[in-house]
């Protein structure tokens, strides 16, 4: 979501537009429900077309969820560059996405495809939520436990394959980590104790984590040890794989980051690592938490974590 200016005073039922670079625009039609939309489309961060298909329905589908929605229908959106990708692998990618898109009950009930230098794929998603229930990014509150709710490490993976260097092994546990649905969003909106929300994407784990902090105004605390890290992914940073979008992200957000000193490159490169369809990353009291690690375990995130806590103090993050 791109940042903006609040319009919430010119449309009332606008409950959350682009103020606070949330994960999607939710509008009140009535008092029991609310429209979720977003749209999310990029170019392939893996060679397999069918893959692709299912990775960026995955991440646009993720932004429903992060706000608590249930997505009801999607979209597609596909670029084609025309006489160069054979008609197989754009089938192959539409494929994916209506694979992932059928799992989470969502129909794709149309779209649109264009003619591209490279190719894209994504979708617009919609979704339901009622208006009581919306997750923002921006209602942290202090002394909140942080859960994070999949590992960290698609970005440097993404980067191995471009290199031809990714294992079989590493590669299924890429693509069973991006194409997990998350779910866990919907019960969490029910929580009382869930202040704020998102899901960690292209700004890394540090990007999004300072937007809960710079919209709820406070300071984050996270402890390095804690944080999950898919185990392939923890090799191959070693190594110096690193994507592009990391060093850009550093840059752009760095100095609001404390970093423990002496630390290894290697630990920046993972809290900056862009990821694609990630987790959501939860901002809850420490009663709701045991809740909330339940919730995610139930649904099959054996991963997620408490990673770290919200503090009192100007918005930036310090990691131990």
């Amino acid at each position: 979501m791109l940042a903006g200016s609040p319009i919430g005073g010119i449309y009332p039922d606008l409950l959350v537009g682009n103020e606070s670079s949330d994960d999607a625009a939710v509008y009140r039609l009535n008092d029991r429900q609310a429209l979720v939309a977003t749209t999310d489309f990029f170019t392939p961060i893996v060679d397999d077309p069918y893959d692709f298909g299912r990775i960026a329905a995955a991440n646009a589908l993720s932004d429903v969820y992060a706000m608590g929605g249930k997505p009801f229908l999607a979209l597609a959106l596909l670029g084609v560059p025309l006489g160069k990708l054979p008609v197989e692998a754009a089938q192959r990618i539409v494929a994916g996405g209506h694979d992932i898109c059928k799992q989470a009950g969502v129909p794709i009930g149309g779209g649109h495809s264009i003619d591209s230098p490279e190719p894209m794929y994504g979708l617009v998603a919609l979704g339901l939520i009622d208006p009581a229930m919306v997750k923002r990014n921006d209602r942290g509150q202090a002394g909140d436990v942080l859960i994070l709710g999949k590992a960290l490490g698609v970005g440097v993976m993404s980067a191995a394959i471009k290199k031809g260097e990714l294992k079989p092994k590493a590669y299924e546990q890429m693509i069973e980590s991006a194409i997990q649905l998350n779910t866990p969003g919907i019960a969490l909106s029910e929580l009382n104790g869930v202040h704020a929300l998102t899901d960690v994407t292209g700004f890394g784990l540090l990007g999004h984590l300072l937007e809960i902090c710079r919209g709820s105004k406070l300071s984050a605390r996270l402890e390095f040890s804690k944080i999950p890290v898919l185990s392939a992914a923890a090799h191959l940073v070693e190594a110096g794989y690193v994507t592009g979008a990391s060093g850009r992200n550093w840059t752009s957000y760095g100095a609001a980051v404390d970093l423990k000193p002496g630390a290894p490159e290697s630990r920046r490169h993972l809290l900056t690592d862009p990821q694609t369809s990630g987790g959501l990353l939860v901002a809850c009291d420490t009663a709701t938490a045991p809740k909330v690690l339940e919730i995610f375990r139930q649904q099959g995130f054996n991963r997620a974590a408490a990673i770290g806590t919200l503090e009192r103090g100007e918005a930036r993050v310090v990691v131990k």
